[in-house]
């Protein structure tokens, strides 16, 4: 199964903010156990690298820590290219986030099974299944997927 991670599940776990962490820690570990496939888009890693800059601000080498962080996540997830032709298609998903739009645009050209994120509210238009990630881990067990 390929699941597209939303970005507030990844920085989630990254800044350890609870209760959310734990959930997307165990879907984190499912990926790396390659129990299943994570996905996520170029423009997630652009976004994900300017939060880490954010939480590493008052620290030395800000710019090296935000790169590792994106180099495990580039070694954990696939990636997957937003096209304008994503762009282009969200304008038609009734979603009040252009930008979730986008993300549900690309995971239907890419193959995507599923999206998991926080806010399932965000991705109510969208015609693949949606997820919270306490909903995912419950399904992954549910399917006999270990912690």
């Amino acid at each position: 199964m390929r699941v597209l991670a939303d970005t507030n599940v990844i920085i989630d776990v990254l800044q350890n903010r609870q209760p959310w962490c734990e959930s997307g820690k165990k879907i984190f570990l499912a990926i790396a156990n390659k129990q299943i496939i994570g996905c996520v888009t170029a423009k997630q890693i652009a976004d994900i690298h300017y939060f880490c800059r954010k939480q590493f601000k008052n620290q030395d080498n800000v710019d090296a820590k935000c790169r590792d962080v994106i180099a495990k996540l580039l070694a954990l997830f696939e990636l997957l290219d937003t096209l304008g032709i994503d762009c282009q298609d969200a304008i038609a998903y009734e979603n009040n986030d252009y930008e979730d739009a986008i993300m549900i645009s690309t995971a239907i050209r890419s193959g995507v099974d599923a999206i998991v994120t926080r806010d399932s509210n965000h991705y109510k238009s969208a015609p693949i299944p949606v997820y919270t990630a306490d909903e995912f881990v419950k399904k992954l067990t549910s399917e006999g997927v270990e912690d």
